[in-house]
């Protein structure tokens, strides 16, 4: 089996600027999103919206999400995807995410004082990297074990 290494998967995941994030609406209907992201060391996806969105919504009822990372041109050949369990970070955490976010996004900060932002982490218990430029495709999956291997690392 195709592995990676753990410091090239997380470069590779901050490398990406935006993801598109997935989640299910009242209706059971996918609802998708682009949203900028950063990542932490421990592998969470954060990032920001307004409460009133209905990604917002969707998380607060069913806080699950699926997510793609990865350039999305021509020449694409290398992304990422994941799942985990979504929340609205608060206290030591919500400082810690908003640090790494505001040094990509400095516009964050404007952003921050609308009344209706809110911060979503996503905490990943299932990735799968693919890497297309090669042949074979080299395809590397983590399982919810394996992710909590990752982060011991």
């Amino acid at each position: 089996m195709a592995t990676i290494d753990r410091d090239r998967l997380l470069a590779f995941m901050r490398q990406a600027r935006y993801a598109v994030q997935a989640s299910v609406n009242d209706d059971g209907g996918p609802q998708a999103a682009l949203v900028g992201v950063v990542v932490s060391d421990q592998f969470e996806v954060f990032f920001d919206t307004l409460g009133s969105s209905r990604k917002a919504g969707n998380l607060r009822r069913r806080p699950r999400v699926a997510m793609v990372l990865g350039e999305a041109g021509a020449d694409a050949a290398q992304t990422v995807q994941l799942e985990g369990p979504a929340d609205e970070p608060s206290g030591v955490d919500l400082a810690r995410l908003l640090d790494l976010y505001f040094e990509r996004f400095p516009d964050g900060r404007e952003r921050q004082r609308s009344p209706d932002i809110t911060y979503w982490r996503i905490r990943p218990t299932w990735i799968r990297f693919s890497d297309f430029t090669s042949d074979p495709p080299r395809i590397v999956e983590f399982t919810s074990s394996d992710v909590a291997e990752l982060l011991l690392r």
